[in-house]
């Protein structure tokens, strides 16, 4: 009867579960074994293999042929390495103290490379772990900012929207208020335009000088008369006639040239 070392699956699906089992070769993969020699589970990191050493030595020794994946396993845990130093032993090559020192030195090699990766993928989880929560906080905090920049802007356009409502009900005051300083403007303005109509009284003043020149009566009547109607007309020019007061007196100045002229005339 020919003995293989081989795998038997257990565990569901998806998440399988091997036993390393000594079994006859005719029989089915996952039937009737002749001995449990270990177990392997790859759904660990690093993945667990527990072997039976001693028993899987006995196996070898008999002639079980392992497959090509139990032979790997039984390498990872020094089965084959012991089982070559036995070897050497029984040809004499060594004695059984140096194998045994020499596997001793391994195993404890392995055990050291294995200590190493499992720190290694610890490390590896805590710091994936310590960035996940790190991108978590910052998300959280993005989210806080974006709702209070959401409800400031809600508020802005709230009070943008209550002062075009307030601006909307009042455009007449405003524009009543804007057309009174125009009106105010038009009534400053009209004086300046009319400034050059107070400059002829200026130049009209040698038509008052006659009378000390003692002329006729009849002349003098005449340019007295002219210059009354030229203040009249100057008057009607004007639209203040409280700032043309003096210009209406000046005849009432020359009242006595009058009675000058009238004693002149008794003579004849």
């Amino acid at each position: 009867m020919a003995v293989k070392i081989r795998l038997q699956r257990h565990g569901k699906k998806g998440k399988p579960f091997y036993w390393i089992v000594a079994a006859d070769s005719r029989a089915k993969r996952d039937g009737k074994y002749l001995q449990k020699l270990g177990v392997y589970d790859p759904n660990q990191n690093p993945a667990r293999v527990e072997v039976n050493i001693d028993q899987a030595l006995k196996w070898l020794q008999d002639g079980a042929i392992p497959t090509n994946t139990a032979r790997t396993l039984l390498s990872y845990r020094g089965v084959m390495l012991k089982h070559h130093l036995n070897k050497g032993v029984l040809k004499g090559a060594f004695k059984q103290e140096k194998a045994d020192e020499e596997f001793q030195a391994w195993i404890k090699e392995k055990e050291s490379k294995i200590s190493a990766k499992q720190e290694k993928i610890s490390k590896e989880i805590d710091k994936s772990k310590a960035d996940k929560l790190k991108l978590e906080k910052e998300l959280n905090q993005k989210r806080v900012l974006d709702r209070e920049n959401a409800a400031n802007e809600a508020a802005a356009k709230e009070e943008a929207a209550n002062e075009a409502a307030a601006k909307e009900e009042s455009p007449k005051e405003e524009a009543s208020v804007e057309e009174a300083p125009k009106a105010e403007v038009t009534a400053q303005e009209l004086p300046k335009e009319q400034a050059p109509a107070e400059e002829p009284p200026k130049e009209e003043a040698p038509a008052i000088e006659p009378p000390k020149e003692e002329a006729s009566g009849e002349e003098s009547t005449k340019e007295e008369t002219s210059a009354e109607e030229a203040p009249k007309a100057e008057v009607t020019a004007q639209e203040p006639p409280k700032e043309e007061a003096p210009a209406e007196e000046a005849p009432k100045a020359e009242a006595p040239v009058d009675k000058d002229t009238s004693k002149e005339d008794d003579p004849k």
